[in-house]
């Protein structure tokens, strides 16, 4: 494969939604997972994975997912203003696709499923017991998209194990998340990579940096 590859081109204006919607999650990829954990006004708690998920903003510290539809994990934010979000490690892979079967409302996919949960510190839904790091939130705000809504969440609390942290932060390599791709298409982290940003001083001060990233 090289730049001279002739492109297939895909536009969602001629496109079935849910055609284009699958040529979407296979190109922005890999996706991490909130596995979002909520509780309805009447008290039963939630458990899904959703691949629609980032950092919002640093300051203050808000993370967002995506819920395609109303889902419970929406409602359930919106009724109490709450949520957990726990990473998906890879040692949970099957339970974290069991919990994104579409169980009838009402039901605890935790239950269902098995996940062991432990009770928040900051706010009163829990977080997956097995799970290295848990983000605990509250709602910031919601915004409608067409057929999804963006929750925002404020970060009240993020814990870890202390196995997993190392010179005050989690390490990626101890974590082993798992991340959404296209189809019915898992990874996990593989090759990890480090490389440092260029200052523009240095790009100033030796001109060759762009030379060679030019030339291949």
């Amino acid at each position: 494969m090289t730049s001279s590859d002739a492109r297939v081109q895909f536009d969602p204006a001629t496109m079935d939604g849910g055609a284009f919607y699958r040529v979407l999650n296979s190109v922005v990829v890999p996706r991490p997972i909130a596995w979002v954990c909520s509780r309805s006004a009447e008290g039963v708690v939630n458990l899904a994975p959703h691949s629609f998920y980032t950092v919002a903003c640093a300051d203050p510290p808000v993370v967002q997912f995506t819920s395609i539809g109303r889902k419970d994990s929406l409602r359930n934010v919106e009724a109490t203003g709450e949520f957990t979000v726990s990473l998906t490690p890879e040692w949970l892979f099957e339970q974290v696709n069991a919990t994104g079967t579409d169980f009838p409302h009402g039901v605890s996919e935790a239950e269902a499923v098995g996940v062991e949960l432990e009770p928040g510190e900051r706010v009163a839904v829990p977080r997956v017991t097995g799970s290295p790091v848990a983000l605990e939130c509250t709602l910031h705000a919601t915004l409608r998209l067409g057929d999804s809504t963006v929750v925002f969440g404020r970060v009240e609390l993020i814990s870890a194990w202390e196995s997993v942290v190392e010179g005050g932060r989690p390490r990626i390599g101890r974590l082993r998340p798992l991340a959404r791709l296209g189809g019915n298409e898992w990874t996990t982290l593989g090759e990890v990579r480090e490389i440092k940003r260029i200052p523009y001083r240095r790009w100033v001060e030796d001109p060759t940096i762009g030379e060679q990233l030019r030339d291949g």
